[in-house]
């Protein structure tokens, strides 16, 4: 065993299917036997979902035509040193309420806030009164260097919102989003984040099992 595995790991993925929250609009998770082991040679399922169905990540290709999609990236895009941060600002976290000085080029930031402390992105439930990041906030990150940003909510933006300010500075930065990360055990401080996509071609999203480990 290396000894980055001797550290403590911390599983910060929600379950798909039993705790994953389905942004409205968007393709439901749907899983079907369709083969049964009582009455055949295995269990054998059928998955319907979107590639941003729970814990997922986004890059570029998402709100950019001509943007990196997944097959851009080596796998070790997706391992990152990062900031874990909580907010206590219950309604959104804003340029002000972050300790940047905290956060070097090349670092990433993962928020902590009431969705995770009050259990939203696990209640398998969609509800609009979250914390987003504002895209004043989203600018001050790319601005610093910040290499991921991270939230515990299906989505970064505001619900009301449907010009997507806060995709459109970081992913135009080409900086990655982690989404519906579950943070609630998760103490602040500096964690080696690993965020490994499925390996589709041309994807602009994928699942993710994410998981932080202690540095």
């Amino acid at each position: 065993m290396s000894n980055i595995l001797k550290n403590k790991i911390y599983d910060i993925s929600v379950e798909i299917g039993k705790e994953h929250v389905d942004f409205p609009g968007d393709t439901e998770y749907d899983r079907n036997l369709i083969l049964n082991s009582e009455d055949s040679f295995c269990n054998l399922s059928k998955i319907e979902m979107s590639c941003h169905t729970g814990t997922h990540l986004d890059v570029p290709y998402h709100f950019y035509t001509k943007g990196k999609t997944l097959n851009h990236y080596k796998v070790e895009d997706f391992i990152f040193h990062v900031h874990v941060i909580e907010i206590m600002n219950p309604n959104a976290i804003t340029v002000e309420d972050v300790a940047w000085d905290r956060v070097k080029p090349g670092d990433g930031v993962l928020f902590k806030t009431r969705n995770s402390r009050d259990g939203l992105v696990k209640s398998a439930k969609y509800v609009p009164d979250y914390v987003y990041l504002t895209p004043e906030a989203a600018k001050k990150a790319c601005d610093i260097g910040t290499s991921v940003i991270g939230i515990d909510y299906i989505t970064i933006e505001k619900s009301d919102d449907d010009k997507f300010p806060s995709h459109l500075e970081v992913l135009g930065n080409e900086v990655i989003i982690v989404e519906a990360i579950n943070l609630e055990s998760i103490p602040e401080g500096e964690y080696t984040l690993m965020c490994l996509p499925l390996k589709f071609n041309g994807a602009e999203a994928s699942p993710v099992r994410a998981i932080l480990i202690e540095v």
